[in-house]
């Protein structure tokens, strides 16, 4: 029985296409893997080389596919040598870490949409609120913790579970990153105040937006006070002007009148000339009903240079008129 010239010259291109990738992975594994390997433990450098597994998967893969594959990986190689043959010239490149703000165009398809979540909830559009909502969500929301408090009193039931849903996360992230600066606090020495000072500031964040109960909010501001009592003792130069401004409001919403006056001095005797300090005894004066002390402030804030916002400008126009 003879072969036809067809079927023998399949066979002869079968039997070269094996040969070829016989010979690839002999080479592979006894030749070059052997000479990478010795030149990479010389080398100070990384050297990087196909293992003997690699060849291995060719050469089977070469046997599946004849001719085909064995050109491929011809032709990738003639690739490399005559386009990559040279290493990659790095001398004008700057790697630096410093970070750069990249100013990104407005999507205004998007913001034309977006409404404030309040508006949203009042509305009741079940379809603007979720969306809002989500638009808060894939934002900081540490700072819109209140925003989504009122969501929870929306009528759509998929909007007030996942409201309460990211609430509670957040809240118990509050109350264990608080224990977690507390503890460390008591580990520290008098020298040392970076944990009263990130507790300070990270607890007047959230607390400022009211979310708490009334129990749990008062137990928290009196642990902001005793902390910010403490970074007094140790170092009173720390307490900035924002910080014992945040002292003295959290502590006047508790009604704390006696602790806020305290600060309210002790904030008044560290910045005499800023404006929170007038602005904190003008507020503890008037929920205290002290309208002596309270006209005297705003007579002082009125001789002095003190440089007055819109808000402080209305409140002296209204009284004055009203003592008048």
């Amino acid at each position: 029985m003879t072969l036809a010239g067809d079927e023998f010259a399949f066979l002869m291109m079968l039997a070269v296409n094996f040969l070829a990738a016989l010979i690839y992975l002999l080479a592979g594994i006894f030749v070059v893997v052997p000479a990478r390997m010795a030149a990479a433990d010389g080398a100070a450098e990384e050297v990087l080389y196909d293992n003997r597994r690699t060849y291995l998967i060719r050469f089977i893969v070469m046997i599946l596919c004849p001719v085909i594959v064995p050109l491929f990986f011809f032709m990738g190689h003639l690739f490399y040598l005559f386009v990559f043959w040279r290493e990659a010239n790095l001398t004008d490149v700057v790697f630096s870490k410093k970070r750069v703000k990249t100013n990104r165009k407005a999507d205004e398809e998007v913001e034309r949409n977006i409404i404030p979540l309040e508006e949203a909830i009042l509305v009741n559009e079940k379809k603007d609120l979720r969306t809002v909502l989500m638009n808060v969500m894939s934002k900081d929301i540490r700072n819109s913790l209140a925003s989504i408090t009122l969501a929870l009193e929306s009528e759509d039931s998929e909007t007030s579970h996942y409201a309460a849903a990211v609430l509670s996360d957040e809240l118990n992230k509050f109350r264990i990153y608080v224990q977690k600066l507390l503890l460390k606090i008591q580990e520290e020495d008098d020298t040392q105040t970076d944990c009263e000072e990130m507790l300070i500031d990270y607890m007047d964040n959230i607390l400022k937006q009211h979310i708490f109960s009334e129990h749990e909010q008062r137990k928290f501001v009196n642990s902001m006070a005793e902390t910010a009592e403490l970074l007094y003792e140790k170092d009173a130069v720390r307490l900035t002007l924002e910080r014992r401004e945040a002292v003295c409001l959290r502590l006047l919403e508790l009604k704390d009148y006696e602790g806020c006056e305290k600060w309210c001095l002790r904030l008044a005797e560290r910045y005499p000339e800023e404006l929170p300090a007038f602005t904190c005894k003008l507020k503890l004066y008037f929920a205290k009903q002290d309208r002596e002390a309270f006209f005297d402030t705003l007579a002082a804030l009125k001789r002095s240079d003190v440089v007055i916002d819109s808000e402080t400008l209305e409140l002296i126009r209204i009284f004055s008129v009203r003592r008048q």
